[in-house]
């Protein structure tokens, strides 16, 4: 009997709990308690928090990838193929000789869900949604918010120096480096193809940093612009025409795609989500995308982002420098924008431009517009910034996506 209660106790995760889980644990209940107690983006976090609630949970065996073999037949082999299979098989012929697919060990189910990350797919469908909920009329009326989105970017491009001068090499460097424009998406379809082993802290980094864009932003905001300048008022946004909305996502795909082909399954689906919600005749499709599709998909990113932080993984010198190199690339990228909004209201002789909307040139939407907006009513509660700053929040995203472009065209 003690026999019995002894080897029960050794199979539970009680027994094998290490201190590297308890940490995981830990930081797993601080994101839910950020997410659920103080409201931090929930969307986000919940998921990838849990995720990671999840998968430091000793012996659950959730993050497991499922071993698939190959095997020839003949007469002799069919039988034993047959007892050794612990799944289903596919019948196949290679090279005239009869052969078997068939999954020897079963894996994990978040570890499925993970594949959607590990080839690409969850990413572009995201955008798709993205697409569909989101207004370009700011950007479109106010062209010169580009200027803002195409600065924030500045932080991939210093931290992916930054990263080159602490030893990590080109490809390793652009995924570190895509986490400076608060892209989730971007970050995991860039890493997926450049540095795959980064994939699970990398795509952490660059989400919690989303999460946490009403933390991280303000500070930044407030110690680079003056009172007065957070103060401004802008003029209202002129009228987009139909036209206008319409040939704009046909236009920017056709650009993009063919100066970067990389973007395109970004970019295209971004665009193509947008022209949905503009076109007014696939009203089905739109609403949809909006809503059933993206939610589904973020449900499963999500949780298979966080977990993807496994403690034997996560715990390691490689994924603090990454984390610290995210802050730092969001950092910039938001003083980037500021300043260069700060320098447009110089050359344009005026006060034409408040430097906060630089901020949401970062391509949290509409997270990081919502906090321009927070920040700038502060000051003055009779200033309304949200569509002025959605202008380069939406250029933003696209920026993330053609710098990735860039790094896929220079580094793949």
């Amino acid at each position: 009997m003690v026999d019995v209660l002894i080897e029960f106790w050794q199979s539970t995760g009680f027994a094998n709990m290490t201190w590297q889980h308890a940490v995981m644990l830990f930081i797993s209940c601080v994101l839910l308690y950020l997410a659920i107690g103080k409201k931090f983006e929930p969307l986000l976090l919940v998921p990838i928090a849990f995720g990671m609630l999840l998968t430091n949970l000793p012996l659950a065996g959730i993050m497991e990838i499922g071993e698939t073999v190959l095997k020839a037949l003949t007469p002799e082999t069919a039988g034993e193929t047959a007892r050794m299979m612990a799944g289903p098989s596919i019948d196949i012929m290679l090279e005239g000789i009869p052969a078997q697919i068939y999954t020897k060990t079963p894996g994990g189910l978040i570890g499925y869900f993970y594949m959607g990350n590990k080839l690409g797919i969850f990413p572009p469908l995201i955008f798709l949604g993205v697409g569909a909920m989101t207004d370009f009329g700011p950007l479109i009326a106010n062209p010169k918010s580009l200027f803002l989105g195409a600065a924030a970017q500045f932080g991939i491009f210093f931290t992916f120096i930054g990263a080159i001068l602490m030893g990590f090499n080109a490809q390793e460097a652009s995924s570190i480096g895509i986490i400076g424009g608060a892209d989730g998406p971007t970050a995991i379809f860039l890493t997926s193809r450049l540095a795959p082993h980064l994939l699970g802290p990398i795509a952490v980094a660059a989400y919690s940093y989303m999460a946490l864009v009403p933390i991280i932003q303000p500070p930044i905001m407030k110690a680079l612009t003056t009172k007065k300048e957070r103060m401004i008022k802008m003029k209202q946004l002129r009228p987009v025409t139909k036209v206008e909305r319409v040939i704009f996502p046909i236009l920017v795909t056709l650009l993009v795609s063919l100066l970067l082909p990389s973007a395109t399954a970004l970019v295209g689906l971004l665009m193509f989500g947008n022209l949905l919600k503009e076109s007014l005749v696939t009203d089905r499709l739109s609403k949809t995308a909006q809503n059933e599709l993206i939610n589904i998909v973020t449900i499963l990113l999500g949780i298979s982002v966080g977990a993807s932080a496994q403690a034997e993984h996560f715990l390691k010198l490689d994924t603090l420098q990454i984390i610290l190199l995210g802050i730092v690339a969001f950092g910039v990228g938001t003083a980037a924008g500021v300043l260069l909004a700060k320098l447009m209201n110089k050359l344009m002789g005026g006060d034409a431009i408040n430097p906060l909307i630089g901020s949401a040139g970062v391509s949290a939407v509409p997270m990081a517009a919502r906090v321009s907006q927070v920040v700038g009513q502060k000051e003055n509660p009779s200033n309304f910034l949200l569509m002025h700053a959605m202008g380069p929040n939406v250029a933003g995203v696209i920026g993330s996506a053609v710098a990735a472009g860039v790094l896929l065209s220079l580094f793949n």
